[in-house]
């Protein structure tokens, strides 16, 4: 149990910083985090794993923290729930029971797409902020659609983005130009997107990288 006296002593000082630098009813939540988590690493020493067993256990135990299924999804009925009908173009929505993050959408011509709420997460280049996105999903999803089985990930597709304000008379609103510039697969490997859009009184759509950057370089003149 070394390693266990090591991981106790180690929460023992995370918990003292706590109390330190946090009012009480602050620090009891974190330090009840601590305990739990000291909890399961006392479980998995107990266990008597190896280097590599333990390291398989973590990858298991992380998948199911992040409502990750184990084994692959099949696209059969039992593993589908009605949610609701789009009142745009009657294209029915169900969730998945395995995987509270997918769904199935079914349109009125029997058509079938997948969507993950968890597939794709959006970064700012400027500042690294993170968001999900309805559009870079489907950019994503152009590309990489989800097919059956399906079995996630164990990071998402992250795209990065960058927008800006037009100043002109005929601009919408705040942040109405919005670029998709590159993606980094969840293998690591760095795409290129370069998608450019602009917001108008129907929504967004989409211009040339010419148009966006002629339109940022007369913003960023007129700002200063």
């Amino acid at each position: 149990m070394r390693m266990y006296e090591w991981a106790r002593r180690e929460i023992e000082i995370a918990k003292n910083i706590e109390r330190v630098d946090n009012q009480e009813d602050e620090w009891d939540y974190g330090c009840a985090c601590y305990d739990s988590a000291l909890k399961a690493f006392k479980s998995l020493c107990e266990d008597n794993h190896s280097g590599m067993s333990i390291a398989f256990t973590k990858n298991i135990l992380n998948r199911l923290i992040d409502g990750k299924c184990l084994t692959p999804i099949e696209d059969t009925s039992d593993v589908w729930e009605y949610s609701y009908t789009k009142d745009l173009d009657g294209t029915k929505v169900y969730q998945n029971n395995r995987m509270s993050s997918l769904f199935k959408e079914i349109d009125k011509d029997n058509n079938i797409k997948y969507t993950d709420n968890d597939y794709v997460i959006c970064t700012d280049v400027k500042n690294n902020t993170c968001w999900h996105d309805f559009k870079a999903n489907n950019l994503v999803y152009e590309k990489y659609p989800i097919t059956m089985p399906y079995l996630p990930h164990n990071k998402p597709y992250k795209v990065y983005t960058e927008d800006f304000y037009y100043l002109h008379p005929n601009a919408i609103g705040e942040f109405d130009h919005k670029a998709y510039l590159y993606m980094i697969t969840p293998e690591g490997k760095q795409e290129n997107i370069d998608r450019y859009f602009t917001e108008t009184k129907d929504g967004f759509i989409e211009i040339s990288k010419e148009q966006y950057m002629q339109r940022k370089e007369e913003t960023f003149n007129e700002k200063h």
